[in-house]
């Protein structure tokens, strides 16, 4: 029986995925195999050491304390593309009412209550202080071009936009979906002076963190529009208001609120709403439960931010076991677990080995049972983080689809 504990609230459709037979979740339970999360915070959160992997049901993991987690090795998986609709969705909205100050005139209409039969006259006087530039043939800069962005570039090329993006690490799935039409920029200083107006969709790293600053915003055109539903610490906020005062940038879209951008006209805050709908918080769900079954029951691992992809499609052999191990990418280290099982007179049938940066990992499937002695000869090799052992009878063998 695996334990899941939830530490926000998780889809109901999500969680039905897995099996009650197999599987016990709560929000509040003793030593869980893994933990399912959405945006609680977990720096400061001390997990047991049965904790084996956090998904998170969403795409960011800055709440997640990573490189703790990888030391331990603990697996963090997040699910990248499956609220990217939902985002892009906001993002066109963005646009329009960046330009059209349609909250600004919906909340003046409401102050024409009680007016009565002024109402008409009175809306046709006071409509053109809400006057906004359309978007169509106006230039769109879009910075990162992964799920989100592509979305975002090929639906503003279909608004009649002139769409550039930026994205020195764009990927291959990411370029095939991306429309002809977009132009490429050959740098972001580019983009930024071609611009009437930006959008941002990078992670937040130590390189992006701050990235839109006032050295930055002086390269683009007067009167631009930036939008920012990616991460809040992407843009210098003291930097933008101060382009805002300067009729340098005339509207800023965020999703993540703060004091001073809320007293600041021409900033437009939302309460982090890029994810809330509730087909993105279902497609979250779905794809971080499957991501954590093929984990715990057959260490494949999809879609980590600290491991490397590493799947054994065929089943786990039904009188063996499949040996799931993560060690520092070190020399010898393949050597030295194989040779172990050698002397146990453990035969190999399947095995695959990937890395990432500083930790590898490895699935070894053997066509007999691993007793605790061998268990114990694979933890005490030196650069060995974690061992775990699936019987090829202890849980159903079907595969679990990737998305």
């Amino acid at each position: 029986m695996y334990k899941i504990q939830t530490l926000n609230k998780i889809a109901s459709e999500g969680l039905a995925l897995f099996p009650r037979d197999s599987y016990e979740i709560a929000s509040e339970i003793l030593n869980p195999d893994a933990i399912l999360v959405r945006s609680a915070e977990m720096h400061d959160l001390s997990l047991p050491e049965t904790v084996k992997a956090v998904a998170r049901a969403g795409a960011g993991v800055n709440n997640i304390p990573v490189a703790k987690y990888t030391e331990r090795g603990i697996v963090v998986f997040n699910t990248p593309g499956a609220n990217a609709n939902a985002v892009k969705e906001l993002v066109i909205a963005a646009l329009l009412f960046s330009s059209r100050p349609v909250h600004k005139a919906a909340e003046w209409a409401k102050g024409l209550a009680g007016k009565g039969d002024e109402i008409p006259e009175l809306a046709e006087k006071g409509k053109s202080q809400f006057i906004g530039p359309e978007i169509k043939g106006k230039t769109l800069g879009v910075i990162g071009l992964g799920a989100i962005g592509a979305m975002v570039a090929n639906d503003a090329i279909g608004l009649g936009m002139n769409v550039i993006g930026y994205d020195p690490f764009i990927s291959v799935d990411a370029a095939w979906s991306l429309s002809r039409a977009v132009t490429k920029a050959e740098s972001l200083d580019a983009l930024l002076a071609k611009a009437d107006y930006v959008t941002i969709h990078v992670p937040q790293t130590n390189d992006t963190k701050g990235f839109l600053n006032a050295d930055k915003l002086k390269i683009m055109k007067k009167g631009a529009r930036v939008i920012n539903l990616a991460r809040g610490g992407l843009v210098n906020n003291a930097d933008m208001i101060a382009a805002i005062a300067d009729g340098k940038i005339a509207s800023f879209v965020t999703d993540f609120a703060d004091e001073e951008l809320l007293k600041t006209d021409g900033v437009i805050c939302l309460p982090h709403l890029g994810a809330s709908t509730p087909e993105a918080e279902d497609n979250c769900a779905f794809m971080a439960v499957n991501q954590l079954m093929d984990f715990l029951e057959r260490g494949n691992i999809v879609n980590s931010v600290n491991f490397p992809k590493c799947k054994i499609d065929e089943p786990i052999p039904a009188k063996g076991a499949r040996l799931c191990i993560s060690n520092k990418n070190v020399p010898n280290m393949i050597g030295q677990i194989t040779s172990i099982l050698a002397g146990a007179k453990l035969n190999i049938s399947s095995m695959t080995n990937q890395n990432r940066a500083d930790v590898a990992y490895n699935l070894i499937d053997v066509d007999d049972r691993v007793n605790q002695n061998v268990l114990s000869n694979l933890e005490d090799i030196d650069g060995v983080i974690s061992v775990r052992v699936i019987e090829g009878t202890t849980i159903r063998q079907e595969p679990v689809t990737e998305d």
